[in-house]
């Protein structure tokens, strides 16, 4: 390995965009001593999800928009590698890239966030709820459909400022966001997997690089991560065989049991939160893939058409 070969990490520009670039870097380094500071540059890139604010995601077109021109520059030998937070990942990646490296998963769970009630349950009525996440929204609603959610965008920054002029009552955020970005003191409850199951992927970073690139997928081999691998594998899967998107809610989580088993939990929500179905699979890591493919396809037939309808 030629130590001295320059690398370029593209990613977008928010804090918490550039925290996990930077994450990259540092773990670049720390796995490759002989790189040079200099050596390793991060690139910030303008995506359309970022221009546009005003508008939720799943009404101009969902989760490519966060990654399509980052992607262009992989493509076009601009940057080396790609950093994203893999709940942003569509799960069909342009020919010729591939996701090769995950780093350690952080915690998965949403955040609930408020300053009238200490959890969801304890909201006044018709209390209003921004979120941008469509997952959120049916959720939320399924479990309390007398509550007003809005379209709530913005780094973490402007959605709890936003909160704390009162536009709304609460809000989620990633837990996983909020570590690395040092604002837990902002959390009012996280809300457990049973409550309110997680986007796909949620808390994951991946690094994308073109499939011909065997160095820089060898430079990034010792930053991956086998135990996040699995339940994203899983998680993935099932987002694939449901044709997931921004614009359907389905939410799932893999996580590796002290057997060492693999258990999946997944389940689609209608946007109004009238209807929810939900399966698991319990298996070993080796039937990731498989266990996440069957259970999209049972969440499929459980809902039927006229579910899926609505959704997709």
């Amino acid at each position: 390995m030629n130590g001295q070969a320059s690398m370029k990490i593209g990613t977008r520009g928010s804090p918490l965009a550039l925290w996990q670039a930077n994450e990259v870097k540092r773990r670049l380094h720390q796995a490759h001593p002989e790189l040079p500071d200099e050596a390793v540059e991060v690139v910030v890139i303008t995506t359309t999800g970022d221009r546009i604010r005003d508008r939720a995601l799943a009404s101009i077109g969902g989760k490519g928009l966060f990654t399509k021109e980052i992607e262009e520059a992989l493509a076009a030998g601009e940057i080396d590698m790609a950093v994203h937070s893999m709940k942003d990942m569509p799960t069909v990646l342009p020919d010729g890239m591939e996701i090769c490296c995950l780093l350690p998963r952080e915690d998965p769970r949403d955040a609930f966030i408020c300053n009238v009630a200490e959890g969801i349950a304890g909201l006044p009525h018709g209390a209003v709820v921004g979120t941008a996440s469509l997952r959120r929204q049916a959720q939320v609603l399924h479990r309390r459909p007398d509550l007003k959610v809005i379209t709530f965008r913005g780094n973490v920054a402007t959605r709890l400022e936003k909160l704390d002029r009162g536009e709304v009552a609460a809000t989620f955020l990633a837990n996983a966001g909020l570590i690395r970005l040092q604002r837990t003191e902002r959390i009012t409850a996280l809300i457990e997997p049973e409550e309110m199951l997680p986007a796909v992927a949620q808390g994951a970073v991946g690094v994308e690089i073109r499939s011909d690139d065997e160095a820089t997928r060898e430079r990034l081999a010792a930053l991956h991560d086998t135990e996040t691998e699995y339940a994203v594998t899983a998680e993935r899967a099932m987002l694939a065989a449901l044709d997931g998107s921004c614009r359907t809610p389905i939410a799932g989580l893999g996580l590796r049991q002290a057997d060492g088993e693999l258990w999946l939990r997944a389940e689609i929500v209608m946007p109004d939160g009238s209807d929810r179905r939900a399966t698991e699979r319990r298996g070993p890591v080796s039937d990731a893939f498989r266990m996440g493919d069957d259970a999209g396809q049972q969440l499929k037939r459980d809902a039927g058409p006229a579910f899926l309808a609505e959704i997709l």
